[in-house]
């Protein structure tokens, strides 16, 4: 528990902090002030009575808050007799308003982090006038050295050594400073005569506080103790500037019950002009007045807020006073909201009356923004060299003046028609077409352009399907070509990278479309075919090379007929070479492969091999295949096929419906049966009928059953038996009622049977 127990001038408090009021530790700062205590003397009597770094830490963040609260309270004390110059010249800030006021000037006085406080770092100013707590200080060098610090007293004088006091309230420190010297001279003879070796220089120490009242329409009005170098402005800001009914350019400094001076606060805030923020006096009052006009400029300005204005002035002021129109301000008429007696009144002010239209209180005006439109814009697009947006002017002004402006038209322009698209009246557009030939030969009128037109300058191309030929087959980027005048089946195979290696140049297959006007039944072909013979050389001699193409001919190179690309098979596994080997011919098998790889290893179960053609599986039996290559399993080879080989298994795999599925040796010559004991035999939900036997290869082998009778399939090594499970959720659910007649149903159906059968006897 940390108590103050610190005892300064008889003030001692042992109270724990969280007890103690703020009343006390008010008190206790009061008296450690009285007492000249700073805060790291208060902390070494703590630690001498035996407080711990932590519980004085807790002590100094106690204090630090009371102090904070009392520098947040907006009460004007005087600062105590040995307030330094620095410290007079401090101001409390003010409070920031939540609400963003719109009144124009109203954030100078509620930004944070702006300050007007003066500037007390610098030589006192030569009209500063002595006062009351003013402080003096006076050096004597040279001959003689001394000096003097000398408080102004509420007499207006000051007392130096042994002289009489001397009168300095209401000078200036430099006419205070001949009246001292004067007087001293009594004491040091010659002084700051020359040649005497006596000097003395005196010059102003702290600076006194004076007292200001700021009242009428300002944010917190009241008397404050200020520097007495402080300006209007230093205590407008520690007032927190006009009220939301203030005047910003009608604020008075009252001096001997007379206006001295009246602030413009415009002046300052749009020229920087400060020619009316004088120093202030003791006993000085500032008085804000009620606002007499304003009026609000929305949109289109720099500075959309309210402004004040006075009876002089116009509307062009006040936009002067928005920092003018922003770069799409429509400057044209200006809409004005007015208070009537009545009612809102509706007026637009013309750009031509700006500057004589005198605004009213009250008054809301909007400027506008430009309409996203052009007044004198034509288009022109299309087979031209400069196409684009231009102006409607002298000298572009018709369809033929656009058309010289815009460079001309280019060779392939069509000159039969051209469109012009052209806004009308009610916003929408129409089509007006023009024989663009006829207007430039002059046989036909020039057309004026309106706001808007669009024209559009058709190519002869764009009339027409693109023309392309087309190549494909063995050659090496077979595809779709623009067909060129003058190109031909030379210049097309060279386009199209040449011929690739298994190409057949004998036979160079050209398709043509036949176009005719007229139907004739004796001719309904409408695609003609030619064959050529070419030289792979391509030579231009060649007359088959050169050829001419016709719009959208195709042609088609057809494949060497002995020609094929290498095609191979991959052979794995229990092989003595086993990798990739090429198909020699069309007649090679599974069996050929095999010998090719070098016949099969020791240990190696050519009844497990599985034979893999595009991905999927073929079942086959290579130990047959072997024994007898006519066998019909023993097929052709083809590309991409696969054949692995594995060693010989020794095991046998139960899964599915079975008590203990598992993996157990294979046995030669032992049942199925036998293989199911080994697992623990089958499992309630066990499907016996439909027990099998996948094999190693891939083949697999069914239960086959007669009547009552089953045959199971055969076990080899590496198989896997397989008991299907029924579903549970699907099993027939029989009551014993149930189970009893069915079994009664099956004797009989065997009683008869066996009376069949004896009956045949």
């Amino acid at each position: 528990m940390i108590c103050f127990s610190i005892s300064i001038n008889g003030f001692s408090q042992k109270k724990s902090v969280e007890t103690v009021s703020d009343e006390q530790i008010q008190l206790f700062i009061q008296k450690a002030q009285t007492s000249g205590l700073s805060i790291s003397q208060i902390e070494k009597v703590a630690q001498q009575q035996g407080y711990s770094p932590a519980e004085i830490a807790r002590i100094k963040e106690r204090v630090e808050k009371v102090r904070t609260e009392q520098n947040k309270v907006l009460t004007n004390v005087t600062p105590p007799e040995n307030t330094s110059r620095t410290q007079l010249g401090q101001l409390s800030e003010p409070q920031s308003s939540n609400i963003t006021s719109t009144i124009f000037g109203k954030s100078l006085f509620t930004k944070e982090g702006l300050s007007f406080e003066p500037n007390l770092r610098i030589a006192t100013p030569q009209n500063y006038q002595l006062g009351p707590d003013d402080e003096l200080i006076v050096d004597i060098y040279g001959a003689a050295l001394d000096n003097f610090h000398v408080k102004v007293s509420p007499e207006g004088t000051v007392k130096i050594l042994n002289l009489s006091p001397i009168y300095v309230n209401g000078l200036s420190v430099e006419n205070a400073s001949q009246r001292i010297v004067s007087r001293l001279r009594q004491l040091y003879q010659g002084l700051n005569v020359a040649g005497s070796g006596v000097s003395a220089q005196v010059t102003l120490g702290n600076v006194r506080s004076i007292k200001v009242t700021l009242t009428g329409e300002v944010s917190r009005p009241g008397t404050y103790t200020v520097s007495s170098l402080a300006t209007i402005f230093n205590a407008l800001y520690a007032a927190g500037g006009p009220s939301e009914n203030g005047s910003f350019r009608n604020i008075r400094l009252i001096r001997n019950n007379k206006v001295y001076r009246i602030l413009d606060l415009y002046d300052f805030l749009l020229r920087a002009d400060q020619k009316d923020n004088v120093r202030l006096q003791d006993q000085d009052i500032i008085r804000i007045g009620d606002y007499t006009a304003r009026v609000e400029l929305q949109g289109e300005v720099k500075r959309p807020m309210i402004f004040e204005v006075e009876k002089t002035e116009t509307l062009q002021d006040v936009l002067r006073f928005a920092g003018g129109f922003t770069d799409k301000a429509y400057t044209y008429s200006i809409q004005l909201k007015r208070n009537t007696a009545k009612e809102l009144k509706l007026i637009n002010v013309a750009q031509e009356e700006v500057a004589s239209f005198i605004p009213k209180s009250g008054d809301k005006y909007t400027i506008g923004t430009i309409l996203e439109r052009f007044e004198n814009r034509v288009k022109i697009a299309g087979a031209i060299f400069r196409p684009g947006e231009y102006a409607i002017e002298k000298g572009t002004s018709t369809v033929k003046e656009l058309i010289q402006i815009a460079e001309g038209l280019k060779p392939e322009a069509f000159m039969n028609r051209a469109s012009l698209r052209r806004l009308k009246s009610n916003d929408q557009y129409e089509l007006v077409n023009i024989d663009l030939g006829k207007i430039l030969s002059g046989q036909n009128p020039d057309i004026p352009l309106k706001r808007e037109d669009f024209l559009t300058v058709y190519s002869t191309h764009d009339l027409q399907e693109k023309r392309v030929v087309k190549i494909e087959g063995e050659v090496n980027q077979a595809g779709t070509y623009e067909y060129i005048d003058g190109m031909t089946l030379g210049d097309l195979i060279l386009q199209a990278k040449g011929f690739t290696e298994g190409a057949s140049a004998s036979k160079v297959e050209l398709s043509r479309r036949i176009k005719t006007e007229l139907y004739s039944s004796d001719n309904d072909h409408s695609v003609e075919i030619l064959f050529f013979d070419l030289d792979k050389n391509l030579s231009l001699e060649s007359k088959e090379a050169s050829m001419p193409l016709m719009p959208f001919d195709k042609v088609y190179i057809r494949t060497a007929p002995n020609y094929e690309a290498q095609k191979s098979v991959y052979i794995d596994g229990e092989i003595a070479y086993p990798g990739s080997y090429t198909i020699k011919d069309k007649a090679q098998r599974i069996s050929d492969l095999v010998q090719l790889a070098g016949g099969l290893k020791k240990g190696a179960y050519p009844q497990g091999a599985v034979f893999q053609r595009d991905s999927s599986v073929v079942a086959i039996d290579l130990s047959l295949i072997l024994e007898n290559p006519q066998q019909s399993e023993n097929l052709l080879l083809l590309a991409g096929d696969k054949i692995t080989i594995p060693r010989l298994v020794e095991t046998v795999k139960l899964t599915g419906g079975l008590l203990n599925p598992v993996a157990v040796a294979y046995r030669e010559g032992q049942s199925l049966q036998t293989y199911l004991s080994q697992a623990g035999g089958l499992s309630p939900l066990a499907q016996r009928n439909r027990i099998y036997v996948k094999y190693a290869n891939g083949m697999s082998d069914k239960t086959n059953h007669f009547l009552f009778f089953r045959k199971y399939p055969r076990v080899l090594p590496g198989s896997e038996v397989i008991v299907p499970e029924q579903d549970k959720e699907t099993q027939s659910k029989l009551s014993v009622g149930e189970r009893i007649a069915i079994m009664s149903g099956i004797s009989s159906l065997v009683y008869v049977i066996i009376s069949i059968t004896n009956a045949i006897k």
